[in-house]
């Protein structure tokens, strides 16, 4: 895994922190900590951009990013689970995996 995979996975863990952190800040000091967070996840989705494509980062980060934060509602904060929830992040998933493979084939010189 070259580092530039290394920086999309901090982005999407950090990701997950600061959608934490909107849940559970109660004073001044874990909003300087949310900025904080946010400003270094930022710097990680910019460097990984700079070694891979911009549209598959970013899918990666949100799609990532929705069903971790989806999955973190359910069993953090106590919200529903069901069969529409399960489906649609498996949608996100197939479509961010999706993105990935057709970025490699393009690398590799077999895009149409």
């Amino acid at each position: 895994m070259n580092k530039s995979w290394f920086y999309v996975m901090m982005t999407c863990l950090f990701e997950l922190l600061w959608v934490y952190g909107f849940n559970v800040a109660e004073s001044w000091w874990h909003w300087t900590i949310i900025i904080v967070i946010i400003l270094v996840d930022f710097q990680f989705l910019a460097k990984a951009c700079e070694n891979l494509p911009t549209g598959t980062v970013y899918a990666i980060f949100a799609g990532l990013g929705t069903v971790g934060t989806a999955l973190m509602d359910v069993f953090l904060f106590g919200g529903s689970f069901n069969l529409g929830k399960i489906f649609f992040m498996g949608v996100l998933l197939v479509g961010v995996i999706g993105l990935k493979l057709a970025d490699n084939k393009e690398e590799k010189g077999v895009a149409s």
